[in-house]
């Protein structure tokens, strides 16, 4: 029994399979109270409890070897009652991270309830297709009286392997050792779990989530299904993020990567990253064509002082990622003027000719800090160098990276939520980092490591501008599994901005 977690099986067998320091509680209730009075007396208050052995198989999709994460623990009592209904049911609420670590592990793992039936009987009295119908996944003989030590407040985990003895006693056999085998893999996840249980003090960032651009998109998506009927096609992500991209897809929204997937005749949506103008010819070709533009108006800005640049004489350095959608569209509208860097190294190898007017312009979702070292950089070399009217990186974008800086060195850890191809996400961990606080980005709450939150006493929530705010609060509920919180949100300044409708969907 270490100091992080107390370890319960039911059996020496499975105890030895997880390692020293594993106690034997036997089964039934009888046996197990004695056991669960005993170390009540000798264990430190508030340290979590796991239960983990092997268990039936009740559930019709799963296989021996298989673990099952339980979420609900049913007690089965003994007459009429236990051959289907339970008699008590204990919800365990941080199922579904510990699941999610296990998978991280490479275990095949499924979430839901788990039934203990008295061993008085053997469970002969069982009736496990019943049961099986309930949703019960597994029955053993020993976990909700185990569970019972964790009464006073600590917090709880069962996991059970599946073991199948249906069969003949050749297939029991194989069936058991696959079981073992699961086993002996719980216990590194349970430790990291139970070291991530603790009071935590969480700081929301805030501004956070959604941006005038990113709710202008979706809302011009939903105004056209509601008038057009689906289905509406968005060419590309309408913003990049998954859940987002996976509601609208379930209203009736196709999304495709270019317009030849379209038949005539459709109703088309243009992403808020903007396409070049290539795109809109490629569009304004097509018979019968709806087309509704949802190009973000602050990359609509970019595009404008692009054009405007290159019909002066300009040669272009346009300061972004090559790959990412709104760098495309802008360098298409003068694709022999425009010349990509993303570093400083990358202004340095510039080939212009001399005597070359250059202007800059800016991708509208980088990190502020890493792109004023580079438009620094570009003042440097080029003393002439034009920029534009206003600073390119949205509000949105500056917004957020000054909420995470605000707020990242008074936190052990920074959860950013957004979706691993949005640029504006991925710089908020950046900023985070820069400032010395450790941070990862989280698509939601089942990307969750518990590694993470080992020591992390005080964690920072944010998200990027295309996260919905409803994956934030998921977040944050997921972390009140592990123990109280106290919530604090950190607000460096208020978004006003709203950006009108296109003229088809108003």
């Amino acid at each position: 029994m270490g100091d992080d977690v107390i370890l319960l099986a039911p059996s020496r067998v499975e105890a030895n399979v997880m390692g020293a320091g594993v106690i034997v509680t036997g089964t039934g209730a009888a046996a197990i109270r004695g056991v669960v009075e005993a170390l009540r007396e000798r264990v430190r208050p508030g340290v979590p409890v796991a239960v983990a052995g092997t268990a039936e198989r009740l559930g019709p999709d799963l296989v021996p070897g298989q673990l099952v994460v339980a979420n609900e623990l049913w007690t089965l009592g003994t007459g009429s009652s236990l051959r289907v209904a339970p008699s008590a049911v204990r919800r365990i609420d941080a199922a579904e991270l510990l699941a999610a670590e296990l998978r991280h592990q490479g275990h095949s793992v499924a979430v839901g309830p788990v039934v203990t039936a008295s061993s008085d009987t053997g469970g002969e009295a069982c009736d496990r297709a019943a049961l099986g119908r309930l949703g019960a996944l597994v029955l053993d003989y020993d976990s909700a009286w185990a569970a019972a030590l964790a009464d006073d407040n600590r917090p709880l985990a069962v996991v059970r392997a599946v073991e199948d003895l249906a069969g003949p006693g050749a297939m029991a056999a194989v069936d058991t050792r696959r079981a073992a085998a699961a086993l002996a893999g719980v216990r590194p996840p349970l430790e990291r779990w139970a070291r991530a249980c603790r009071p935590r003090r969480i700081v929301m960032a805030a501004p956070r989530s959604f941006c005038a651009g990113v709710e202008r998109a979706i809302e011009i998506v939903e105004r056209a299904l509601a008038r057009y009927g689906a289905p509406v096609f968005v060419r590309r992500q309408i913003v990049h993020n998954a859940h987002v991209v996976s509601r609208l897809a379930a209203m009736g929204a196709v999304f495709v990567d270019e317009l030849d997937e379209v038949p005539d005749g459709a109703t088309v949506v243009l992403a808020a990253h903007g396409v070049s103008p290539d795109v809109r010819v490629q569009a304004a070709a097509r018979d019968g064509f709806t087309v509704i533009d949802a190009t973000c108006p602050l990359v609509a800005k970019v595009h404008h002082e692009a054009r405007r640049f290159a019909s002066r004489g300009y040669e272009i350095v346009l300061v972004g990622h090559a790959e990412h959608e709104e760098v495309v569209g802008t360098a298409g509208e003068a694709p022999d003027r425009t010349h990509l860097v993303a570093t400083t190294h990358d202004v340095d190898r510039l080939q212009l000719s001399p005597g070359s007017r250059v202007a800059y312009l800016t991708q509208t979702t980088l990190a502020t800090d890493e792109t004023a070292e580079v438009i620094d950089a570009l003042r440097r070399r080029f003393p002439d160098v034009a920029g534009p009217s206003a600073d390119d990186i949205c509000y949105a974008t500056q917004n957020r990276q000054d909420a995470v800086r605000a707020i990242a060195r008074e936190c052990d850890l920074l959860l950013v939520v957004g979706s691993a191809n949005s640029s504006n996400t991925a710089r908020l961990v950046e900023v985070a980092r820069r400032e010395g606080c450790p941070a990862e980005l989280v698509e939601d709450a089942g990307q969750l490591r518990l590694s993470w939150l080992d020591g992390a006493a005080t964690v920072g929530i944010t998200a990027g501008a295309s996260a919905p705010e409803s994956i934030v609060t998921e977040v944050v509920e997921a972390l009140s599994c592990l123990g109280p919180l106290e919530v604090d949100e950190h607000r460096t300044t208020t978004e006003t901005i709203r950006f009108s409708l296109p003229p088809q969907v108003r």
